[in-house]
């Protein structure tokens, strides 16, 4: 699938995602051409799915960051369904995560304080479809968030 020119192309990009195509094919010595038509073919392959932004929540004003663990009602065939479409459509939740096991959904809610977490959570969290019980895991520290794979 990817060979050793492939994998030293992405921990370069990994590491700086700001690099053009002709700085990493010369950190990785080759021709610009060639590194980019390895990305592109990575790209397509679906290797690599974009290169994003990452945004500090804090550095805009979100100071609270709050982890719903939801278990759903099933009794009804269209409960994950409902409960999905309708919690991606709260801007504050800002990942959506589902499981196997006693809990469902996990939601990441961020506010910009308690007093606007309590109004999210009482108007739009609790107002979700098919809730059947909801657990707060309130962040504290952030120790380790590394997309960035051992290649």
């Amino acid at each position: 699938m990817l060979d050793d020119m492939d994998r030293r192309l992405l921990r370069y990009w990994q590491a700086e995602p700001s690099l053009s195509p002709g700085e990493l094919a010369d950190r990785c010595g080759m021709s610009s051409g060639k590194a980019a038509r390895r990305l592109a073919r990575m790209e397509e392959t679906g290797v690599v799915q974009g290169v994003a932004a990452v945004v500090n929540w804090a550095a805009l004003g979100y100071a609270v960051e709050v982890s719903l663990r939801v278990t759903l009602d099933k009794t009804q065939s269209t409960a994950f369904d409902s409960f999905l479409a309708e919690a991606r459509r709260v801007p504050e939740v800002i990942e959506v995560q589902t499981f196997l096991g006693r809990v469902d959904v996990r939601l990441s809610v961020i506010a910009r304080d308690m007093a606007h977490y309590q109004e999210i959570y009482r108007r739009r969290i609790l107002s979700l479809p098919h809730i059947a019980d909801i657990e707060a895991l309130m962040h504290v520290a952030r120790i380790k968030a590394e997309e960035t794979l051992p290649l």
